[in-house]
């Protein structure tokens, strides 16, 4: 890797790109778009979070995240409702048939993540997952 080697950043791009390559092919006939299944999950575990909230919390630019949320109601996974404290903005919540395809989404996602995982003990996994949620909030 020479110098590559050293960033973290590389590193990190490098065991995801493979875990992404891997959740999109075991995921390749639901046809998932970018930002659908974090979206979707996200919403699941704030019910009523706002369109803003939830594009920020993703990553996702305003105008591209609208396209996001139009397809999950599309398809009958989430759905808008005006925010009953605030009449300008919309209150988002994952449907029932959507809470069932999220949960099957992460069963996928435990398959595809498992041999990496195994090489971890647990309390490793524990300080990876500590070390990275340190590092994403100094960022």
């Amino acid at each position: 890797m020479g110098r590559l080697g050293e960033f973290i950043g590389f590193r990190l791009r490098r065991v995801q790109n493979l875990l992404s390559k891997d959740f999109a092919s075991a995921t390749r006939k639901y046809n998932l778009r970018s930002g659908l299944f974090s979206s979707l999950s996200l919403i699941s575990s704030n019910p009523g979070i706002s369109q803003n909230e939830l594009s920020a919390a993703v990553g996702l630019d305003k105008s591209t995240f609208v396209q996001v949320i139009d397809e999950l109601e599309k398809r009958g996974l989430a759905k808008r409702e005006k925010s009953k404290t605030d009449r300008r903005r919309h209150a988002l919540f994952v449907t029932d048939e959507g809470q069932i395809f999220l949960n099957e989404l992460y069963e996928i996602m435990a398959k595809t993540e498992s041999a990496a995982l195994k090489q971890l003990s647990p309390s490793e996994l524990s300080l990876l997952k500590a070390l990275l949620d340190r590092m994403y909030e100094v960022l």
